[in-house]
């Protein structure tokens, strides 16, 4: 239960926090806004009690400040709201206030309020997700997250100009993905890479290394989603080297993503690699490729379905069964090769029939056909078909080309 808060005590802390933003506008101290726009970080119970115990808060901020009542007043509901787990009115309040800090910032010459900026950007994003939540469970159409993303497309255009500012683009930009995939119109991605990538105000080696390591995460995930798995690699590999090493969950969500890319271009890491990072349902799917063991990479999709699907990465897994074939008939091509050297590269295929039915795995020899002439097509078997005589007739010559880092 709160301790009693008099009016007189109230008003001296609510008047506090009014100076303490004021003071830290006028003497251009952006670590000091930031904190103070820091609306549901912890910590702000004093504050908190004393606008619940003095309801008349927003004349006071009025009257002391009115050259920053736009802002200041919206703050302080917000903060107000979010004490009492309104977060719809709290979100619709905190962004008015980010709309009148907006403007106080376009007209500041220099880049000194940018970490303020860059809490009001993950403020807003966060107070959006807590009150589309709220309103989903009321039965309220969940909008604000939306809202949230048309507010920081609007800083980015204020951040994506030539000078100081653009160095704040990136932080905003990656703000902007999270709110993307949320919502899943990952489309809208793209307008915002175009202008990162293409435009001359922006040196991509110049922005802050946390930023560029969240920027390559997400759009090599979104190259995941379009089956580039070669920038999705390159993309992928740059976060994880420049992630910070002690940050174990976040190279965790990046293992998450370039593990099933490596797989897809033929690379296997590691089981410690796995065991360390809390991969382990990626496991049985590396078995299978090494055993050439369709069975096992189909019970470890079905096992974690749920897993990968959420992800989004259950279409890339599947599409291994490729790889998985190619290993199956290296392995019956090393049988013959003992048993028959003379005529090791004839395989008929009425014995890859048997050994996917020793899998439990049923499949006539015109399946079977298929499989093959899909495995010749992409470059995983070299050889050709005796239609006639159902046998698959193996290259002498290096017949099973490694994938050597390429996507099948």
């Amino acid at each position: 239960m709160a301790a009693y808060l008099s009016m007189g005590e109230a008003h001296r802390r609510i008047g506090d926090y009014l100076s303490r933003v004021v003071d830290a506008i006028s003497s251009s101290d952006g670590a000091a806004l930031a904190s103070l726009f820091a609306v549901s970080a912890p910590g702000s119970t004093l504050l908190s009690d004393a606008l619940a115990a003095f309801p008349d808060f927003p004349r006071l901020a009025g009257d002391r400040f009115p050259h920053l009542a736009d802002l200041l007043v919206p703050l302080l509901r917000a903060i107000h709201s979010h004490s009492l787990q309104r977060f719809a009115d709290a979100y619709s309040s905190f962004e008015k206030a980010a709309n009148a800090f907006l403007q106080e910032f376009r007209n500041w010459e220099t880049p000194w309020a940018m970490e303020a900026m860059h809490t009001v950007a993950l403020e807003i994003r966060l107070l959006a997700e807590k009150a589309d939540r709220e309103l989903a469970m009321t039965g309220k159409n969940p909008d604000k997250l939306q809202a949230a993303g048309s507010f920081l497309m609007k800083v980015f255009g204020a951040l994506a100009v030539k000078g100081p500012k653009r160095i704040g683009a990136l932080y905003v930009t990656c703000q902007l993905f999270k709110i993307y995939f949320r919502l899943g119109t990952v489309n809208l991605c793209r307008s915002v890479i175009r202008s990162i990538e293409t435009a001359r105000n922006f040196d991509f080696e110049d922005f802050p290394v946390k930023d560029k390591v969240t920027y390559m995460y997400y759009t090599g995930r979104l190259e995941v989603f379009n089956e580039n798995f070669l920038v999705a690699d390159q993309k992928l590999t740059y976060a994880l080297m420049h992630c910070n090493p002690q940050s174990e969950s976040n190279l965790r969500r990046i293992l998450k993503f370039l593990i099933p890319v490596k797989l897809s271009i033929g690379v296997l890491p590691k089981r410690t690699l796995l065991e360390r990072y809390n991969l382990l349902e990626y496991a049985d799917v590396m078995t299978s490729l090494k055993r050439g063991d369709l069975r096992l990479l189909r019970q470890a999709l079905d096992r974690h379905e749920d897993q990968f699907l959420k992800s989004g990465v259950y279409l890339v897994l599947e599409k291994l069964e490729l790889q998985v074939y190619q290993r199956l008939v290296k392995k019956i091509h090393i049988i013959q090769r003992q048993k028959e050297p003379a005529k090791a590269h004839q395989i008929k295929l009425g014995v890859v029939v048997k050994a996917l039915k020793w899998l439990e795995i049923d499949m006539d020899v015109d399946e079977v056909e298929c499989i093959m002439a899909c495995l010749i097509y992409k470059n995983l078997i070299k050889g050709y078909f005796a239609h006639k005589s159902k046998v698959l007739v193996l290259s002498k010559q290096d017949p099973f080309p490694k994938l050597n880092g390429k996507p099948v």
